[in-house]
């Protein structure tokens, strides 16, 4: 394990080095399975990518190294499964789909780029768990890389249905995706940029941001990510109505926010910030909605 902590640009070149090992990692398992369902193929590459980023983990000691890779997936995935299911062409679903993708994943990758301070950074809910001592690596394998792979891999497969050049013709239904999928993308940024905004003020010791769209939700940024789920599974079924099934991948995205994401978020706010108990009871804790003035 690397035990010198390096600087952030040096960081990043070993971050960037990890995706890039991950990348040819998962090429050679496509190739491998060239000819299967791509489907299959796609979550076979996954999975490899994964054990790549989390190789690299251990070796820089820092569980952290995978954080990009929730929004860096999918944005490899989709292109792949447009070139495997689209017969050559592309269709104004597949093209909608496709930006709204690359949108979501830039703008996700940029803000973690932003916040990023490098190797001698480690998220907080990882560090919380650096009392397990020898355990600590099984856990961040399985809890802290496999399982969001999966969650994200899942949440993607309605996409497998809409980069079918077989799909339904374009509907109503097209129409709630886009505009669904596009404003969890302007929610999830806006809250981002006013927590940003929050951060970086000057504040009094203890302030709480209760302004803008934290006025209305404890977490909009965490309900813009779970909106933006919501939104790629109404593509799929737009396509293909039977692929309903796929329902179960905005599902385990709700209830990693809201089991687990939102409930560890609200403990670290009460403990560094004393008002926070007030604050619980006068907002909800994903799904923004107005409250009174006042309350």
């Amino acid at each position: 394990m690397v035990t010198v902590r390096p600087s952030r640009k040096r960081s990043l070149f070993l971050c960037l080095t990890a995706y890039a090992a991950a990348g040819i990692a998962a090429i050679a398992v496509g190739r491998l399975l060239h000819g299967s369902s791509p489907v299959w193929s796609a979550a076979a590459a996954d999975i490899a990518a994964t054990i790549v980023i989390f190789a690299f983990s251990l070796w820089l000691d820092n569980s952290s190294v995978y954080d990009p890779y929730w929004s860096v997936a999918p944005a490899v995935i989709a292109p792949a499964w447009i070139v495997s299911m689209g017969g050559g062409g592309l269709s104004f679903r597949q093209c909608a789909l496709l930006l709204l993708v690359l949108a979501w994943a830039a703008r996700l990758t940029g803000n973690w780029l932003r916040r990023w301070r490098g190797l001698s950074d480690e998220d907080w809910r990882y560090a919380d768990y650096r009392h397990l001592g020898a355990g600590y690596w099984p856990v961040s394998f399985l809890g802290f890389h496999l399982m969001p792979t999966i969650i994200v891999f899942v949440a993607c497969m309605p996409m497998s249905f809409a980069f079918s050049l077989t799909g339904r013709p374009l509907g109503l239904l097209d129409a709630a995706a886009f505009i669904i999928t596009g404003a969890a993308i302007v929610i999830e940024s806006a809250a981002d940029q006013q927590l940003r905004r929050f951060l970086t003020s000057p504040r009094v010791p203890g302030d709480i941001l209760d302004t803008g769209l934290w006025a209305l939700s404890r977490h909009p940024n965490y309900f813009g990510e779970v909106l933006y789920w919501w939104g790629i599974w109404l593509f799929g079924i737009a396509a293909q109505p039977s692929a309903w099934w796929t329902v179960a991948g905005p599902l385990a995205v709700t209830a990693l926010f809201a089991g687990i994401s939102v409930p560890m978020m609200d403990r670290r706010m009460l403990s560094r910030h004393p008002g926070y108990a007030k604050h619980i009871t006068r907002r909800p804790g994903l799904i923004p909605w107005p409250t009174r003035r006042g309350a």
